[in-house]
């Protein structure tokens, strides 16, 4: 396992992207899309240029299907998403879990990167770690995802010629790993059937998500989560004391009975740890 995440990380840092064929057995796959295509039937087409007229798209897939969380859970895209991000982050949490259906006379996406929801410096930082899984085949002709090779390296050049887009082949089972650096966009759909997927992204654990998962998720239903998952979704700080309950681990939200009343705690690196301990033994000792 060990090597194979070496092979996909070190694609990644190259090419921005890569490939991971079998990833999961393909009956987790169909399983998945039986469970969400009433969903699927019911949901509106999108509004608007980017999210495109001709496509469905709906979140909150963890409470829609058995079989996502071993999908968001997957131990060797886990590893992955924290080789390429934990160097800015001490956690890594969930992003976005969304199934697209692309519809027959879709027209291409605009490329853009995931990374430009966020406002902060480019270039030096990786904010996220997309995962596309396909509910159906991906070909150039329903629509396959495009990807720029390389357009990781320079945020910079907002648009490449369209000829130069690689349209990965993958199918139910694969999973199709970029960076939220790279350019990329869904693509046109001239066949005669819809294109599907689900995409399951990454980002760092103190950026605010794209799928807002608190409410995506409330206790009431992540009380029912691994507490891996549980932590995966928001449910745990991030040092130093980001994103507490009264001053505890939000993770205190899951217990059965809450106290009305809770203690604040720390909740520090440990050089910040050592910092404070170190200042107030001073204070102490000049007031001795």
């Amino acid at each position: 396992m060990s090597a194979a995440v070496d092979r996909h990380v070190a694609g990644l840092a190259r090419d921005g992207w890569c490939q991971f064929e079998r990833a999961v057995e393909p009956e987790l796959i169909a399983g998945i899309e039986a469970d969400l295509e009433a969903r699927f039937a019911a949901t509106p087409l999108c509004q608007g240029a980017f999210y495109g007229e001709r496509t469905r798209r709906f979140g909150s897939l963890l409470s829609r299907a058995v079989g996502i969380e071993r999908l968001v859970m997957h131990p060797l895209i886990i590893e992955i998403a924290e080789q390429m991000l934990l160097p800015w982050c001490e956690r890594i949490a969930l992003n976005l879990t969304q199934a697209i259906e692309i519809q027959p006379g879709a027209l291409p996406q605009l490329p853009h990167r995931d990374q430009d929801m966020w406002q902060g410096p480019k270039g030096r930082v990786e904010y996220l770690v997309n995962v596309m899984w396909p509910l159906t085949r991906f070909t150039r002709l329903n629509g396959g995802t495009r990807l720029w090779t390389g357009s990781h390296l320079d945020p910079d050049i907002p648009v490449l010629p369209e000829d130069d887009a690689i349209v990965p082949a993958i199918v139910p089972g694969d999973a199709l790993v970029f960076l939220g650096s790279t350019l990329h966009g869904g693509g046109a759909n001239a066949s005669f059937a819809p294109r599907r997927g689900i995409v399951i992204s990454y980002c760092l654990g103190w950026l605010k998500p794209f799928e807002l998962q608190w409410l995506v998720y409330p206790p009431h239903v992540a009380r029912h989560f691994s507490p891996e998952l549980a932590s995966l979704v928001g449910y745990a700080q991030h040092r130093p004391n980001l994103g507490n309950v009264e001053g505890q681990c939000p993770s205190v939200l899951l217990r059965e009975h809450v106290p009305d009343h809770l203690q604040a705690i720390d909740a520090l690196r440990p050089d910040q740890t050592e910092a404070a301990n170190l200042f107030i033994r001073t204070q102490m000792g000049e007031m001795g």
